[in-house]
């Protein structure tokens, strides 16, 4: 984790570099002169009064426990889902060919999806990693890997 500045970048490479070296995959945080161990506090306690944790159903994935946020009690006045009836709580449909879940675990390259490049497309994608130009499916699909 890293600053903006090109200074924080480079050290942040450095890091990253060093780790590689040393055959070790960690979150290091390089930001320190902003970015402490404990987060900001204020921002923390402004979070925990807006929100409370939910369980989350993600595309691809499934439901994960306490990975979502909605408005607690106190702010459910401002509440989109509370205030316009049916605009929330659709259940994604993911494709039966499909295996985004698998790509985004990093358990399966995207080339290996049995639909990439045939019924999934950037053009028709068929789960979340094809929607976007950043996604994986989508990443592979423009720059051809084959490996």
């Amino acid at each position: 984790m890293t600053g903006f500045e090109p200074v924080d970048i480079f050290q942040g490479i450095l890091l990253c570099v060093g780790q590689l070296e040393r055959g070790e995959a960690n979150l290091e945080n390089q930001y320190t002169r902003l970015v402490t161990r404990t987060g900001n506090m204020d921002a923390k306690k402004v979070l925990r009064e807006v929100f409370e944790t939910v369980p989350m159903n993600w595309r691809g994935i499934g439901e994960i426990p306490k990975s979502g946020w909605k408005l607690s009690e106190k702010y459910r006045a401002h509440d989109a889902e509370v205030e316009f009836v049916g605009v929330g709580g659709e259940p994604t449909k993911e494709s039966p060919l499909c295996k985004s879940g698998l790509v985004l675990q990093g358990r399966l390259k995207p080339n290996q999806c049995p639909a990439f490049g045939k019924e999934c497309t950037p053009e028709h994608p068929l789960g979340a990693p094809m929607v976007s130009q950043e996604g994986a499916c989508a990443s592979y699909y423009t720059y051809h890997r084959k490996q």
